[in-house]
């Protein structure tokens, strides 16, 4: 993977190149974004020669496709809208294609119009997945950290068995003020608006082989995460998971599910209508309450900016979990599955820095999935066509992980039900 296109310089693509900088079978990498005083400033704040800042729209087509000129893949780490301009792009220039987040990009009901999900659901052939297998290349959509590892964990455990009957996803972490600041303000560690909107939309899941919808924060529960993240409130979360995991894996799931932390910021600018794309007037002036709201918010990439070493030795100050639960059967044995993760990979201050000290970052959970995913589509370990990270080899993906200096540390628990 020689050169590889980077569309989008915000904190998961300031991330992304600062990893490609230290890998020494990467000899070029561009990054792009319309926004060209923000890819300089990435580039800066890497030092490395190995990066070209550009200018770049991720609407034209053309644009892209020129900017990927002789890219082993590119990876798009922008808004979703632009998701299917990247990857006709990609089918242009040859590249392989590598996202982490997909399908509704803006309205309010994911089947408001027709997209990967919609396709899904629908059972219908996925957009452009002939024209990738045609040209012998690979689109692997959603492969970050959740979407992402979260369904690789999934296939992990779903290869052990003949049948599975349930999957749980829960991805947990302590979101309240820290007693020092009392009242914090809202700050979403990725897009504002893409947090902002998996609040604001009525979540789907698969309920008795179905794909159903249900009202926002409905299904809550308390969920106690392993340490250091203990009990945090839950509930159903839009998502990826619950939709493209039925449909790739099979072996006759009938409930799928993904729940989040209730964030009460979010929940009271959704509640009051900040996650509303129409306008309202306000003193004569029509404005959209969402495109205020996102304007007031601290960049993500502030935080990628800020990284040093002396940051990168401090503990996290909020830890987050993974954990995947699945139900099924081996051999007529009925068994139960519980495996979890930390969702950064490391968990320690030491393993922090470490990691910082090996990457030149730490914020690496959305970005190195990306990357490990995208070296596995150019080293011919996954597919051609449209695949999902379910589809991909969980113990190579692993492992590739760990070849970066990142080793994965799964905890798995699996009980047995006993007849006598």
């Amino acid at each position: 993977m020689k050169k590889v296109l980077i569309v989008g310089a915000g904190a998961q693509g300031g991330s992304c190149a600062a990893i490609l900088a230290k890998d020494k079978g990467v000899e070029e990498i561009v990054l792009g974004d319309i926004d060209f005083g923000l890819t300089k400033k990435v580039k800066e704040k890497i030092a490395s020669n190995k990066i070209t800042a550009l200018k770049l729209n991720a609407g034209d087509v053309d644009d892209v496709a020129r900017a990927a000129e002789g890219a082993a893949a590119i990876i798009n780490l922008t808004l979703t809208e632009f998701d299917m301009n990247i990857m006709e792009a990609a089918l242009k220039s040859g590249s392989h294609y590598v996202d982490t987040s997909f399908g509704e990009p803006n309205l309010m009901d994911i089947r408001a119009r027709d997209n990967i999900l919609v396709q899904i659901i629908e059972k219908r052939p996925l957009v452009l997945d002939k024209e990738f297998k045609e040209s012998g290349l690979t689109a692997l959509i959603g492969c970050g950290g959740s979407p992402g590892t979260a369904n690789v964990m999934t296939r992990y455990v779903c290869d052990k068995m003949d049948r599975v009957d349930e999957i749980r996803i829960r991805l947990g972490t302590n979101i309240e003020p820290s007693k020092e600041e009392m009242v914090s303000a809202w700050r979403p560690t990725w897009s504002p608006f893409r947090a902002l909107w998996g609040y604001a939309i009525e979540p789907t899941m698969f309920v008795d082989g179905q794909y159903k919808k249900y009202p926002i924060f409905s299904c809550p529960e308390e969920y106690f995460f392993p340490d250091p993240v203990g009990p945090v409130l839950v509930t159903y979360h839009q998502h990826q998971e619950p939709i493209t995991l039925p449909h790739f894996i099979g072996k006759g799931i009938k409930y799928c599910d993904f729940k989040y932390p209730v964030d009460a910021l979010a929940g009271t600018f959704v509640k009051m209508g900040f996650g509303n794309p129409d306008e309202i007037e306000v003193k004569g002036q029509k404005v959209v309450p969402r495109d205020v709201l996102l304007k007031l918010v601290e960049p993500p990439v502030n935080t990628f900016f800020s990284e040093d070493e002396n940051s990168a030795k401090q503990p996290s100050k909020m830890p987050v979990s993974l954990v995947v639960e699945v139900k099924g059967s081996t051999s007529g044995q009925n068994l139960a599955y519980s495996i979890s993760s930390p969702f950064s990979f490391y968990q320690t201050p030491e393993e922090q820095y470490d990691v910082f000290r090996k990457l030149g970052t730490t914020m690496i959970q959305v970005a190195l999935p990306a990357i490990v995913g995208a070296k596995m589509c150019v080293n011919g370990d996954a597919n051609r066509g449209v695949i999902f990270p379910e589809c991909l080899d969980p113990v190579k993906y692993f492992k590739m992980t760990a070849d970066f200096g990142v080793p994965v540390k799964l905890h798995e628990v699996v009980s047995k039900e006993v007849t006598f």
